[in-house]
């Protein structure tokens, strides 16, 4: 193999204009920008999703349905406005999701004398902006469900909702959003539980073995909960920076929604019962986590699984007559658009020919983290050579042959690669601790998290992470029975708990 190292000079010069470890928030936001990813709208705090942040989306989308029809489920579409009266059938739900609502008051604008428009009719009924689907969904759920025949149902719906976000941050935190959320009907308690953390492992499967983002499975804390479920579990992974990212929630809500939307249906028995309900959902904050867990000083990094393009393919062209390197370049994507994954998927490579300097080109790649960039000139035409850059590495060139036969391993071994680096960054950022003042002194010093045992009362957890500015993640799954003296509280046992700074 030959190849060329790219200089430090040259990396810096084309790189973002900060490096991550001098500002992440500001270093987020240039990665966003320079990857024409999405933008604020005219409204504060909605987000306008650009072709190249759609297009993750939808990668992410229909790998991610794929798996959960896989599962059983199936899809369908519930209305986006919900009456005010509906959300009100749940005390703890409405509670919790009372100040993020937005709220339809009037049906239709007229223009005043002065020639102003003005909301002219008021509703009989307002109505809330979806912010969640329990309720709406469990309605229909009502009317569905009659006998234990009808049982379980499992349903997923493609919406998007809306809540009104005080601090919005592009993907991470935005007052409309896209997501998928699960809604499923059971006649056990068992068979509900069971579902719950069978699509908590379906979303670790798809954050680990295709944002090759590494997380914890566990079980939330009751100030953490669900508002109205009686469990609710998370994966939680941790961005370069040592704070936590909620990436995906599974709730159990027993029968509580079940009773207040009056899901009932008649036991092999003749006996009426209510159902045992689930809802669970990952959404668009799932791109804001793949550009915090992977990005570097260049911009944006894609992991191949979620990748609209793994491969792009840059012929050198001088001039309107110069088509040689255009069609070199059409036909090595053939060739390895034939080549196959391990997935079964075939890999998704794109030509630029635009007229653009070879340089400014591949650097617009590199910002909109391709992970190999094959640069076609004339070397290339004469040899039947590939040169091509992996990212982060050097220039390397090869025989054709080799490789479009090995390009889909070339692949599989960075996305592992971005995966473990992730994995080390864990490990290296992970403490246990047994006091609080060793709690407290880590948090003063960076970001991390801390795996402490804590008892599990609700005030005590609220004055601990007002005290550090920090909160519980979870109770990691394999750690529920590892119960110890609580961190504030030795007096008190509970098991064990991650506490992190949190986006």
């Amino acid at each position: 193999m030959k190849g060329k190292a790219q200089s430090n000079s040259e990396s810096r010069r084309n790189a973002l204009p900060l490096r991550r470890d001098e500002n992440f928030p500001e270093w987020y936001q240039h990665v966003v920008r320079a990857a024409n990813l999405a933008e604020f709208g005219a409204v504060r705090g909605c987000m306008t999703i650009k072709p190249n942040g759609y297009a993750i989306w939808e990668v992410m989308q229909s790998t991610l349905d794929a798996m959960i029809k896989a599962s059983g489920h199936r899809n369908a579409y519930f209305p986006l406005f919900i009456p005010k009266s509906y959300l009100e059938r749940e005390a703890e739900h409405v509670d919790g999701f009372a100040k993020e609502c937005a709220v339809v008051t009037h049906g239709k604008l007229v223009r005043s004398d002065g020639g102003k428009l003005i909301a002219a009719a008021p509703l009989e009924e307002q109505l809330i902006v979806r912010p969640t689907s329990e309720t709406i969904i469990g309605e229909a759920f009502s009317r569905w469900i009659q006998s234990h025949r009808d049982l379980p149902l499992l349903i997923n719906q493609w919406a998007n909702v809306v809540r009104m976000e005080m601090r919005p941050r592009l993907f991470l935190r935005t007052v409309e959003f896209l997501w998928q959320e699960g809604h499923t009907a059971h006649s056990s308690a068992e068979e509900a539980r069971e579902e719950t953390l069978r699509m908590l492992e379906l979303y670790r499967v798809f954050a680990e073995e295709h944002m090759c983002v590494p997380v914890t499975c566990g079980l939330k804390t009751t100030r953490e909960r669900f508002p109205g479920a009686l469990d609710t579990y998370a994966i939680e992974a941790m961005m370069q920076d040592g704070k936590a990212l909620q990436m995906g929630t599974s709730h159990f809500l027993g029968q509580n929604f079940a009773k207040a939307c009056s899901i009932k249906y008649a036991d092999s028995d003749g006996a009426e019962k209510f159902a045992w309900t689930t809802s669970w959902g990952v959404s668009t904050r799932l791109i804001g986590g793949l550009i915090m867990a992977h990005g570097d000083d260049d911009g944006l990094v894609l992991p191949p699984p979620v990748a609209p393009v793994q491969i792009a393919i840059l012929p050198m062209v001088r001039g309107d007559g110069d088509g040689a390197p255009i069609k070199w370049a059409e036909t090595l994507k053939i060739r390895l658009e034939e080549t196959r994954l391990k997935s079964g998927a075939s890999l998704r490579v794109a030509v630029d020919d635009r007229q653009l300097r070879g340089g400014e080109k591949f650097w617009q790649k590199v910002r909109e983290g391709i992970a190999i960039i094959v640069e076609v000139g004339a070397r290339e035409l004469d040899d039947g050579t590939v040169t091509f850059t992996l990212r982060g590495s050097r220039k390397v060139t090869i025989g054709i042959d080799k490789f479009v036969a090995s390009a889909a391993n070339i692949l599989d071994d960075y996305g592992e690669e971005l995966f473990n680096r992730q994995l080390r960054l864990r490990l290296e950022k992970t403490v246990r601790v047994s006091g609080f003042d060793e709690m407290r002194d880590f948090f003063a010093a960076g970001n991390g998290f801390v795996e402490a045992h804590f008892c599990g009362d609700r005030a005590l957890e609220e004055r601990i992470c007002a005290e550090l500015s920090i909160g519980t993640r979870c109770v990691p799954l394999g750690t529920i029975d590892d119960v110890g003296p609580c961190i504030a509280d030795p007096s008190r046992v509970g098991p064990l708990t991650i506490w992190a700074k949190a986006y």
